[in-house]
């Protein structure tokens, strides 16, 4: 994933698939995992949570607090996505 990912709009209809029960939605188009992938597969659970005090620009704060959600999660995902993507160019 990168920034350009991020910014691109989802073209998922959520309201559609909220409707549908587990049954109607098609699995078909999803290829079966190989063991190989749980031979490499690595197990990631969250950690603690640190209080931190952040500056942000207005436009930026105010487009996070306009997503109708808790802003300061939306945030932390987005800050996690971006340290993982850039974990190995930085060692």
């Amino acid at each position: 994933m990168n920034v350009k990912d991020l910014k691109r709009q989802s073209q998922t209809d959520w309201t559609k698939l909220d409707a549908m029960s587990d049954g109607e939605i098609s699995t078909s188009d999803i290829q079966p995992l190989e063991e190989s992938y749980f031979a490499e597969a690595k197990v990631r659970l969250p950690h603690g949570k640190v209080s931190v005090v952040l500056s942000l620009d207005e436009e930026t704060n105010d487009w996070y607090q306009s997503q109708g959600t808790d802003s300061r999660e939306l945030m932390s995902v987005a800050i996690r996505i971006y340290a993982e993507a850039h974990k190995e160019i930085r060692r």
